[in-house]
């Protein structure tokens, strides 16, 4: 009896103990929530913004120096690439992972999908875009019909609404920008569907996405997901995983299941010594 007792006792104490470790974690949650309600538009980030539709009326610039607008393009899913085309790094991985993932689609391109990459340098001119196009084409394999992926520059004022139009946060240093990495996935009417994340995307994923998007369907929102378990850290230009804040919690639940699991098994033995 008195063993059960202090059993319960130590258990009891490890419970508030986890309960107390729960509940600072979220007071530091609410207090990230507030600080990003102070500061909506972070320097560096992703702000998700599903089920919303693009500015369609933004007009940016063709390989050519045309202007075309967005909604003469966007006439099936599409998947948009925010890079700048003289990106030293991730960009270039970005859109290089991009062209090996779009092989492997069975989607027809032009038909059933396009890819529209769109610089936020507005220093860059139609030829850079152009350049980078053949570059890229090259890779693909089987070929991919020109028309079905477009290089677009733009002006300040354009590059500012469209990325603020999908929540994608940049800044300049110098000849260089610190930004996220990720591809939107649009419906044909310009709506975002969802948002792939960091430079190793899946054929799986591209392909989901893009069913969804010729659905109309939302895809499901993982940006909260992604700041509980990554930071993004702009110097390393890369996500960085959350160990001790995950496996805190991890080993808090462990916790509350073995506290459980000494509960039950005490009211088994009374049940039986009773």
């Amino acid at each position: 009896m008195l063993s059960w007792l202090r059993k319960g006792l130590r258990a009891r104490g490890l419970l508030g103990g986890a309960m107390a470790f729960l509940f600072l974690l979220a007071m530091e949650e609410r207090g990230l929530a507030h600080k990003e309600h102070q500061t909506p538009s972070p320097a560096v980030a992703i702000e998700e913004k599903l089920g919303q539709t693009l500015p369609l009326e933004l007009t940016l610039f063709d390989e050519a120096g045309k202007p075309v607008s967005l909604k003469e393009l966007i006439h099936v899913p599409t998947i948009l690439t925010p890079v700048y085309y003289s990106c030293p790094d991730v960009c270039s991985f970005l859109l290089y992972n991009l062209t090996g993932a779009l092989s492997k689609l069975s989607a027809d391109p032009g038909k059933e999908y396009q890819v529209i990459t769109f610089s936020f340098d507005e220093t860059e001119t139609p030829a850079l875009a152009t350049e980078k196009k053949r570059f890229y084409l090259k890779m693909m394999n089987p070929s991919f019909p020109e028309g079905a992926w477009r290089f677009l520059t733009a002006d300040r004022q354009t590059i500012s609404a469209l990325t603020e139009g999908i929540g994608f946060h940049f800044k300049r240093e110098g000849a260089v920008f610190q930004h996220p990495v990720a591809i939107v996935v649009l419906s044909s009417k310009g709506k975002i569907i969802r948002y792939l994340y960091g430079t190793d995307l899946l054929p799986f994923d591209i392909k989901m996405g893009l069913l969804e998007a010729s659905e109309g369907r939302v895809g499901p929102p993982i940006s909260k997901v992604l700041r509980f378990c990554f930071s993004y850290d702009p110097k390393g230009r890369k996500y960085v995983f959350n160990t001790l804040k995950v496996t805190g919690i991890v080993t808090v639940l462990f916790a509350l299941l073995f506290i459980l699991f000494i509960f039950q098994r005490g009211k088994k033995r009374r049940g039986v010594e009773g």
